[in-house]
């Protein structure tokens, strides 16, 4: 399975996860098969809100789920309009949400934890820091 991670910072497996998918600078990729993991820049940090044009942001990357702690409507949409699963972040780090998938702890993501309004607000998620 490959996994996009949206991350405050580039710190590989242990960068932190981002509370918010279209503000995160860069994605961490991982794919599950062969456990290669690499970082992705966010070509699209900088939109207008409600703007997030999320697959621009990936550039073409091909990937099967999203492991957030935090995305608003729009991107959640329209990702899953291509077919992108969206995985609730259980851990901090990339690297703690991998585990925590590992053992079957990754709950979907609901459309209702989506961030309801510009100051993002993320329905009693936790926000990853």
């Amino acid at each position: 399975m490959k996994l996009c991670f949206p991350v405050t910072r580039d710190l590989g497996l242990d960068s932190r996860v981002s509370s918010h998918f279209g503000s995160a600078p860069a994605f961490v990729l991982v794919d599950t098969a062969s456990n290669d993991a690499r970082t992705l820049s966010n070509t699209r940090v900088e939109h207008e809100h409600g703007a997030c044009r999320p697959l621009d942001g990936l550039a073409g990357e091909e990937i099967d789920a999203v492991v957030v702690g935090g995305i608003g409507p729009g991107a959640l949409e329209k990702l899953r309009g291509a077919g992108i699963a969206f995985l609730r972040a259980g851990a901090p780090t990339v690297r703690g949400c991998l585990d925590g998938i590992a053992k079957g702890e990754a709950p979907l993501f609901a459309d209702r934890e989506a961030c309801a309004s510009h100051g993002h607000e993320h329905g009693g998620l936790p926000v990853l820091r």
